[in-house]
Parts: C-alpha cells; sequence; structure tokens
C-alpha cells in the first residue's frame, strides 16, 4: 500500500478540533460502574470456550518516578523513596495471580509490556521477581517470539540495566526523550543529557534489542521550529526503528503538574503546526513511513510491515502486530480487553490493595460491547490502521449491507471526499495522504457515541 502523508496547512486548520485517540472503541468515556469484577470475570470465561484460544497480551502498570515532568498526564507516583515500590510490588503479584487463575495456561502471552510511570524506576531484584511471578502464573514464551516491551527513562538505567532487561526476556523498548533543547527541558523539568540517551540506544542494539522506539512531544514551552528541528535530526541520526511524536495538549484544569507549565510559553498554534509540518519533512526525507496517529517507522520495521500487509492493530498499548490477543491490564488503572468487554482497575493504590486483600480483582467499571460496538470497532479500526476499508469484507464479519448501515456516515463524508481527504468508491472508503493526518476526524463520524452526546472532552486530533 502507498504509506505516504501529505500536510495540507489549510484542511488542517479547517478540520482541528478535539476527538477521541480510539486506543478503545466505545472510548473510556462510556465505562460505567455498573460494569464489576464478576462481569469481567464472565467475559474472560466465554473467552475461555471460544473453539480457537486466542493468545494473551500482558500490560503491567508500574507508576513510580523519581521527578515529575510537567507535561504529563499519566496515572503516576512522583517519589524519591525507592521504597515505595515494594508494597505496591506486592500487591501487583496478588493481582497476577488472581488474573492468571483466569486463563488457561494453553493461552500463551505473544505481546508483555510494562508501562508506567516508570518500569525502570524499581530494581534489578523486583524486575526480576515480577518477571517471575508473571511467569509462575501465564505461560510466556521461550523462543523469543513474542513481542516483550518495556518504557525505559534513560536517567534510570544503569551501566547493566539494558543487558539485564534482555535476559529477563524484553526484546523490544520504548526510550522518552520529548526534546533535547536545555530551555525547554528546564521548562518541563524533565533533565536529560543526549549522551545518557544515546548510550542506551547503543547498549540496546548491542543486547540484540529487537526494535527500539523513541518519544518525542511538541508543543512544548519555548519550542521553535529550529530547536525541535534541531532534537529531530540528532534522533535521526541516531537511527531509532520507531519514532512517537506527540502533541502536548495543555490541560492545566485535568492534569495538576501542568499548572507548572506557563500558557505564554507555548510555542503559538502556528507555530506548533510549522513544528509539525518539518518533523514530519526530516523524518519522511530520512526514510521513516507514517504509520498514523503519532507513529513513524522504518519501512523494514514490523508496524510498516503488518500495516502493508493488512494486519496491523491499535489497542491501549498503541499500534501492534497482535490483532489476534486479549488484552489483561494488570496494575492500578489499567485497562483489559478480553472477549466482548473492556474492564479498567481502580486508579489509586490504597483501593487497588484494599481489592486484593480481600482477593477480589481490582476491577471497578468497564462495558460489554454489543453488535453494533463491535461493528463500529472493526470500522475504525480498519480505518485508523490502514487508511482504507472494504465493505465487502465487514459485511461478511456483521451480516450488513454496508451501504444501507451507514448511509448517513457516508453521506457525511461526502463533504471529506470534496475537500480531499478520502474517495469513496462503491465498495471501499480510501484515505488519501493529506487526509491521515486527520483521521481521527474521518473516524468520528463513525462513533455513535459522539453523534449522541458531541460535548466531550477530547485532545485536539493534530
Amino acid at each position: 500500500m502507498d504509506q505516504s502523508i501529505v500536510f495540507n496547512l489549510e484542511l488542517i486548520r479547517r478540520y482541528d478540533k478535539s476527538g477521541p485517540r480510539y486506543t478503545s472503541y466505545p472510548t473510556a468515556v462510556q465505562f460505567h460502574e455498573g460494569f464489576g469484577e464478576a462481569d469481567y470475570r464472565a467475559c474472560a470465561a466465554a473467552a475461555n470456550a471460544e473453539p480457537v484460544l486466542r493468545p494473551l497480551s500482558l500490560y503491567l502498570h508500574i507508576p513510580f518516578c523519581d521527578t515529575l515532568c510537567f507535561y504529563c498526564a499519566c496515572n503516576k507516583i512522583a517519589t524519591k523513596n525507592r521504597a515505595h515500590a515494594g508494597p505496591y510490588l506486592e500487591d501487583l503479584h496478588r493481582e497476577i495471580a488472581l488474573q492468571g487463575a483466569l486463563f488457561p495456561r494453553a493461552r500463551v502471552v505473544d505481546q508483555l509490556h510494562w508501562g508506567g510511570g516508570t518500569p525502570t524506576f524499581i530494581s534489578h531484584r523486583q524486575m526480576a521477581d515480577l518477571m517471575a511471578q508473571t511467569r509462575r502464573h501465564f505461560t510466556l514464551r521461550e523462543d523469543d517470539g513474542g513481542e516483550y516491551s518495556i518504557e525505559i527513562d534513560p536517567r534510570e538505567v544503569q551501566e547493566d540495566t539494558i543487558r539485564f532487561l534482555r535476559e529477563l526476556g524484553f526484546n523490544r523498548m520504548s526510550m522518552g526523550v520529548q526534546d533535547f533543547d536545555p530551555r525547554v527541558q528546564r521548562a518541563v523539568n524533565r533533565i536529560q543529557t543526549e549522551e545518557q540517551t544515546f548510550r542506551v540506544l547503543e547498549q540496546a542494539r548491542e543486547a540484540g534489542f529487537k526494535s527500539v522506539s523513541v518519544d518525542l512531544i511538541y508543543g512544548l514551552p519555548h519550542q521553535s521550529t529550529d530547536s525541535f528541528g534541531r532534537t529531530v535530526e540528532k534522533v535521526i541520526a541516531a537511527g531509532p526503528d520507531r519514532l512517537s511524536v506527540f502533541n502536548y495538549a495543555h490541560l492545566p484544569e485535568l492534569f495538576k503538574p501542568q499548572r507548572r507549565i506557563r500558557a505564554e510559553d507555548l510555542p503559538a498554534p502556528a507555530e506548533k503546526l510549522a513544528i509539525l509540518q518539518q518533523t514530519i519533512e526530516q523524518l519522511t526525507a530520512a526514510g521513516y513511513v507514517y504509520i498514523g496517529m503519532d507513529h513513524f517507522a522504518r519501512p523494514g520495521d514490523e508496524l510498516a510491515v503488518a500495516q502493508r500487509e493488512g494486519t496491523l492493530y491499535r489497542n491501549f498499548q498503541g499500534y501492534s502486530t497482535h490483532a489476534e490477543c486479549d488484552l489483561v491490564g494488570l496494575g492500578v488503572t489499567s485497562i483489559s480487553m478480553v472477549g466482548d468487554c473492556y474492564a479498567q482497575n481502580v486508579k489509586d493504590t490504597e483501593a487497588y490493595r484494599k481489592r486484593l486483600a480481600l482477593d477480589r480483582l481490582p476491577v471497578y467499571r468497564g462495558v460489554r460491547l454489543s453488535a453494533d460496538d463491535r461493528l463500529r470497532r472493526e470500522v475504525i479500526t480498519r480505518l485508523i490502521c490502514h487508511f482504507e476499508l472494504e465493505y465487502p469484507v465487514v459485511e461478511r464479519a456483521h451480516g450488513i449491507v454496508f451501504s444501507e448501515y451507514f448511509a448517513a456516515e457516508l453521506q457525511e463524508l461526502r463533504q471529506m471526499e470534496t475537500d480531499g481527504l478520502l474517495v469513496l468508491e462503491p465498495t471501499a472508503i480510501r484515505v488519501w495522504p493529506a487526509g491521515r493526518l486527520l483521521i481521527r476526524n474521518i473516524c468520528m463520524v463513525f462513533d455513535k457515541y459522539l453523534r449522541e452526546r458531541p460535548v466531550q472532552r477530547f485532545s485536539k486530533v493534530i
């Protein structure tokens, strides 16, 4: 498939509004507390009763950070006291045991991810114990054929950490950078040297990691096209396999750490768009392809290959090559996607501990998917991953006539077709390169819940 992208400033300004990121459909806005532990257990049992057992994907949340990055909107606990991690890890071990008991050992873990927070906040011994507990209650792969990844803060890496993580079984990593400019780093309280960062990348290659991804953020205080361009040049020279270039959403009323960022220091909207345009030009000139939703990869990377082959998927961990997996979220605020449901854990460590002390799963809300939800999820997923949708594929899977079921949506897409975002063929939707940056807008047309309640709080699409 064509994996090119076109930055059309006029279209971006016309369609620049807020919308979901579609790591799930329905989105978390639809989760409710009428769904609880018993519902989740029933969904797990139903998934285990299917004729073909799906493999598993595990996400483990480590919420601790040594220092607080002011831009961060993640669920985290900033502390210098490493002892605080001990009790939480004990609770996480309990949840692993409870969750593991729900699934037969024949359901192999094809995908594993540790996120945060900062997973490298905990000690090597604690990491080893956590992996051992996971292996005790789930069937991890022993052939290095799974996608086992971990988020890395280069400031938290000792000389032997990367090699140690590889020995534990991790074969992919993502690494936070955000920006190398000293003035920007001071403004967001993330002081990280180029030497620290690129040494970790070198160590990952030496240890045999299959893929390294680097995270950047545009729209931070004091950024300009010149300053951010220099950061991008340095990252390109280091040659990571993947990059994520995130848009900073300044929402201090929702995220307290962002109150330490002065709004007057943020780049103006026009400058912010110029930064994005320049970044896209730099990365594509260097040979990276646009996967979608902030993500770029080398043409030979698994994500790029999966997109070309039509097997790319998207879930709470971002883009993935494992569409066939049920996702089990472990730790505070983690979200599971098992069978036809989403289930989210409690959001604070005290509530988490109390539930686990009673041998209860810490699920506190979620949603069961209706037939309409499953249909719309497939439509949105195919568009956001592949930038095209063949009607017959969806019709066979869901027993509908696409043009009739989505008559109103297709009519709404006519304006986008006129604007050059996409083309509506008799049996397909194909997104043009100029529409790929605005894929969220296209997916929003198929979001029933946005139609019912259009005023919701989401980040800007660009």
